[in-house]
């Protein structure tokens, strides 16, 4: 049955006995997620296949889980709607371990191996920026579901791809007006000392600049950092604003000795939420973050104005409308960043359609295709907002919220418009040979 709106019928499956989990390939880190299927018909009429990259393992595991999670219902519900091209769609796992290394092999492993359409899902953007030479190296389409400016700085290869999320440099060119405006003017950063911390290091002191706002200080921290306060004297006594990125397990860690440094007494804080993804901000220690103010890409709380498409969306990954686990409050999702997973797969089928996509032999045509895309309504296949895409950089571009803690929520006070984030295009992928 469909949903109350009529966008996803989540009952249906084509699943049968026979069909069922066939054909399990054995190997270590290899998964089908529930609801996905192998099928032994002929090429025709076979799945497309699509190789999901996951964190489940090393410091983006929580994230993993819920890319896994929202990328089964995505498929579930495409299944459900006639899959692509007429085919159904399965995806087969692979565990990254959150390691760049380990990400290459992986790619290698999705073209040589288990011979995938396409490989997907990638969020961290260090393990991105390792695995994005065999996707070339392999003529391999990489649809990445990260953040960072590594893809749309035009410095990987035509086969990456991000058009289902935004990437900082967008991300904080639209909220420094609100920072400078609403926050504070004199601001430390602390940020993980990795690319995705880079992007924010260089990208913020210009964004601020420009509204007559500074940067006053820099504070990078090792991802795998367990404890955070030798880092804290580090903040100018004249900061205004500490604004924070941390990300990996111990993100609460962070979140609890930065109160417990400050007490009552602190600077404004703007966070991005990746400082608290998959973290109850009701657990004792937070009560300080009331009042401080977050990034989010799609808002973790259901809002008063969320679209009907946002509601059917968010039944169909099964979160509360505090962003949990539906029937288990403590399983906190991902929610401003898995929402990615969903819209980058829905480009993938428009793209594929468009381009008569058949199989491997296809892959050049889905790059080209991929790249003629302008524009993605807010609807079912984008419920977090309407976006824009530049095939020259590979890169979509949207919407922002800005939330405020209040009474153990957050509540969204500010959303920007598209054109906020839009920035000249450092190169173009598509005078790359395919």
């Amino acid at each position: 049955m469909a949903d109350k709106n009529g966008f996803f019928d989540l009952s249906k499956t084509a699943l049968t006995r026979r069909t069922a989990l066939k054909g399990l390939a054995a190997g270590a880190g290899l998964a089908v997620a529930p609801g996905f299927v192998r099928y032994s018909q002929a090429q025709s009429s076979a799945p497309i296949k699509i190789g999901f990259q996951s964190h489940r393992t090393g410091i983006g595991a929580a994230y993993g889980r819920w890319y896994e999670k929202t990328t089964a219902a995505a498929v579930k519900a495409i299944n459900a709607a006639g899959g692509i091209n007429g085919r159904q769609v399965e995806v087969i796992i692979e565990d990254d371990g959150t390691d760049p290394g380990r990400g290459a092999e992986v790619v290698g492993k999705f073209a040589t191996q288990h011979k995938t359409d396409i490989v997907f899902g990638t969020l961290f953007s260090h393990v991105v920026i390792g695995s994005a030479p065999a996707a070339g190296e392999n003529k391999m389409p990489y649809f990445v579901v990260s953040e960072g400016h590594h893809v749309a700085s035009t410095k990987l290869n035509r086969y990456v791809f991000q058009p289902g999320i935004t990437d900082v440099k967008s991300q904080i060119q639209s909220m420094a007006p609100w920072i400078a405006a609403n926050a504070g003017k004199k601001v430390t950063q602390i940020f993980p000392d990795f690319a995705f911390g880079y992007d924010h290091r260089d990208y913020l002191p210009p964004a601020l600049k420009a509204q007559g706002a500074e940067v006053i200080a820099q504070i990078a921290i090792p991802p795998t950092e367990s404890s955070f306060t030798k880092y804290f004297p580090q903040i100018p006594p004249e900061t205004e604003v500490i604004y924070h990125v941390m990300v990996g397990p111990a993100v609460l860690t962070f979140v609890k000795e930065l109160g417990e440094f400050y007490g009552s007494n602190r600077p404004q804080l703007f966070g991005f939420i990746d400082s608290l993804e998959a973290t109850d901000i009701n657990s004792p220690g937070l009560e300080f973050l009331d009042g401080s103010h977050f990034w989010e890409g799609s808002p973790r709380y259901a809002q008063p104005d969320d679209s009907a498409a946002q509601k059917a969306y968010r039944a169909a990954v099964g979160i509360d409308d505090n962003g949990a686990a539906v029937g288990d409050p403590k399983d906190v999702s991902t929610a401003a960043h898995m929402f990615g997973c969903w819209e980058t797969l829905y480009v993938v089928k428009k793209a594929m359609e468009d381009a008569g996509y058949k199989g491997p032999e296809d892959r050049a045509k889905l790059v080209e295709a991929t790249e003629a895309l302008t524009a993605f309504a807010e609807g079912p296949e984008h419920p977090q907002g309407p976006k824009t895409f530049n095939g020259k950089i590979h890169q979509c571009f949207g919407i922002q919220n800005i939330s405020k803690v209040e009474g153990g929520k957050l509540k969204v006070v500010h959303k920007t418009k598209i054109e906020d984030g839009l920035y000249e295009a450092e190169g173009d992928y598509t005078t790359q040979a395919l």
